[in-house]
């Protein structure tokens, strides 16, 4: 009889160690899992200067981002010799920040009559050292390429 019962109590502990036992996750089916989470089209942080930083809310960071953007453009516009000003109204430039925070305008939109594309892009990359030092924008606390269109009104008393 003690043989039943040791043999009972050692297929029952056996046994019962199998059901304790979980199952671990397949890596792939959570790196799977965890990309389709990820919205790939928006950033964590949006690119920032320096006296932004200290701003409390996203909000509040990113209007500070593009109007202190917005006012560098229009100053380096006012600036250079080549763009007349009073003829353009306004102009809109393709922005892209790289994750080593260099900037890089490409115009989109201008009146070709008034002032060439071309023109204004070099122009633009000319004064590129001039703008203030940007920290680009974040995506789970790495640093990514943005890029995003930027409306320059040129005839306002923005500065």
């Amino acid at each position: 009889m003690k043989n039943y019962w040791a043999f009972l109590f050692f297929s029952i502990f056996l046994t019962s160690c199998n059901f304790a036992q979980k199952e671990l996750p397949n890596s792939q089916e959570l790196l799977r899992r965890e990309l389709h989470t990820i919205d790939w089209n928006k950033v964590d942080t949006y690119p920032t200067y320096d006296a932004c930083e200290k701003l409390k809310t996203e909000e509040e960071n990113k209007a500070c981002f593009f109007d202190r953007l917005h006012f560098e453009v229009v100053h380096v516009l006012k600036t250079d010799s080549l763009v007349q000003i009073s003829t353009i109204d306004t102009v809109q430039f393709l922005v892209t920040i790289s994750p080593k925070s260099n900037l890089q305008f490409k115009t989109q939109m201008v009146n070709e009559k008034l002032l060439p594309k071309k023109m204004l892009d070099s122009i633009m990359a000319h004064h590129q050292k001039s703008f203030s030092k940007i920290h680009p924008a974040t995506k789970r606390g790495i640093p990514v390429k943005t890029q995003f269109i930027l409306p320059v009104g040129l005839n306002s008393s923005s500065d």
